[in-house]
């Protein structure tokens, strides 16, 4: 990891982008169109009750680049609200990360706000937490660190 000569901190938080969140009210219906309408396919399918949502990953292309699918489990879902306040569509944008600890940690020194004092359980066992969207221009940004990162060994 680089560091940023202005500030002594790294710059390179992010090793790539890890997948685009979308909140649909129905997700069999949305896997269903994003199949007949973009040709993608859904490789993994989970239901995350600590989030309150069902989920799909779609993979693109490779499938190295995937889109997300976030369904509400309950009306008090954070999804479900986040579609009574601004309709289906983007969510958030999650960036892969080595450590997710770690770059938390980096991104409070920047002041920022995260969600979560410690990372909760996201996709597939990974480790997640969000930077809050005010801090991050309107854009609710998930950090996400892999199952096999450095608490998973």
């Amino acid at each position: 990891m680089t560091t940023d000569d202005h500030t002594g901190l790294p710059s390179e938080l992010f090793t790539t982008i890890d997948h685009v969140g979308i909140a649909v009210p129905d997700l069999d219906e949305a896997v269903a169109f994003y199949a007949r309408a973009f040709g993608v396919h859904s490789v993994h399918e989970e239901t995350n009750e600590e989030q309150g949502v069902r989920e799909a990953m779609l993979a693109v292309g490779d499938g190295a680049t995937r889109i997300q699918l976030l369904a509400p489990l309950t009306p008090e879902s954070t999804i479900a609200k986040f579609i009574g306040r601004s309709g289906p569509g983007l969510q958030q944008l999650a960036f892969r990360v080595a450590d997710v600890e770690a770059v938390s940690a980096t991104l409070r020194e920047r002041g920022l706000r995260l969600l979560y004092d410690v990372p909760r359980r996201g996709t597939a066992g990974s480790r997640v937490n969000f930077v809050h969207p005010k801090d991050a221009g309107g854009v609710l940004v998930e950090l996400v660190e892999p199952a096999g990162g450095p608490e998973h060994v």
